[in-house]
């Protein structure tokens, strides 16, 4: 089973590019997860992944596979958070320029990882600039290669290759969850998925205040959306990518969401049962099948966990009503927003 554009064969190329440079996350498991839900459960922390995301896959993936002249010129993206500092450190890997655009307002701790890997950065107005025009100027003016953070293809395959890892490590999955924001992630690893078992039911899992992609998928198109008001600000996308949606429509089984409140149980869980952060985009998967919603007894199931970069703080003021919580019933979360100022680096 083949996508046209983006096969399997580009994610398992990605995993040999990326092998040896990209961490190998662990699966991790829980006893008390399993028997809550009632099924055999594997966690794929990317959490542990260099920069502390899932990112560093798809764009060292990306750049290594620049032309000489494009290695030359250097590298361009757009992001505020993990994408930027993935680029930011696979353009260090190799020694080239990198430009990262950045919206003004970015958490702090981001801006300086990024700028720590020796990128330049190009700040601008999310609420009055236009990023993709910026972007074409700079590529213009100066001759970078854009990398999407999401609408790329070998971003897309290397971001695939958390799925392929998973799968050699625990063998054949029943289903498989994934976060959706852009859809690269969700959309390598169904890829993955899929081919290595055709029978893998594959679900997305998506905020409730932007279920863009949900709409896209149902109905075909690429549906656009303001910016979503959640703390998952790693899906705070208005529209998914254009590359994306054929896969998702071809190899995705369903598309669900979630609340604030469940996404906040879930990093309750990670932190005081598995004893590891999650930030909230890194949860989206793992609230879905806490929150109940999916019908998954007697499963064994892959959950993507996307990513570990939140601040201590903004972490402590989300959790601080109780420290396990509830799944179905959690307090409502504390929605003062503090500055990030910690951020997970291997």
């Amino acid at each position: 089973m083949e996508q046209p554009g983006i096969t399997f064969a580009d994610v398992v190329a990605a995993h040999n590019r990326i092998k040896g440079i990209a961490s190998h996350t662990p699966a991790l498991t829980s006893t008390t997860a399993n028997t809550i839900i009632g099924a055999q459960l594997f966690f794929k922390c990317e959490n542990f992944q260099r920069i502390g995301a899932f990112k560093f896959r798809g764009a060292y993936n990306a750049i290594a596979q620049f032309t000489k002249k494009q290695l030359a010129d250097g590298v361009l993206t757009f992001s505020s958070g993990n994408h930027a500092q993935a680029i930011a450190l696979a353009a260090k890997l190799y020694g080239i320029k990198s430009v990262i655009l950045m919206p003004s307002d970015a958490p702090e701790i981001k801006v300086n990882a990024t700028h720590s890997y020796g990128s330049e950065i190009v700040f601008y107005d999310r609420h009055k600039d236009d990023r993709e025009a910026i972007s074409l100027h700079l590529v213009e003016e100066q001759g970078l290669t854009f990398v999407s953070p999401y609408d790329h293809p070998h971003v897309i395959a290397g971001q695939g290759t958390s799925a392929k890892e998973l799968i050699e490590d625990t063998g054949p999955l029943d289903v498989l969850i994934a976060p959706l924001g852009g859809g690269g992630l969700l959309s390598g690893c169904a890829i993955a998925a899929k081919n290595l078992n055709p029978k893998c039911l594959v679900i997305g899992v998506e905020p409730e205040a932007g279920n863009d992609g949900q709409q896209s998928f149902k109905t075909g198109q690429i549906v656009h959306i303001d910016t979503p008001k959640t703390i998952a600000d790693g899906a705070q996308t208005q529209h998914i990518g254009k590359l994306a949606l054929p896969i998702l429509r071809h190899y995705v089984d369903e598309i669900v969401t979630v609340s604030d409140v469940q996404i906040i149980a879930a990093m309750k869980f990670f932190a005081a049962r598995m004893k590891i952060i999650v930030e909230p985009t890194g949860c989206l998967a793992a609230a879905a099948v806490f929150a109940h919603t999916l019908n998954l007894t007697g499963k064994k199931i892959g959950i993507i966990v996307s990513g570990g970069n939140i601040d201590l703080l903004r972490f402590a003021s989300l959790i601080q009503n109780e420290v396990e919580g509830e799944f179905n019933s959690p307090p409502s979360p504390p929605f003062n927003r503090l500055e990030a100022r910690f951020c997970v680096c291997f």
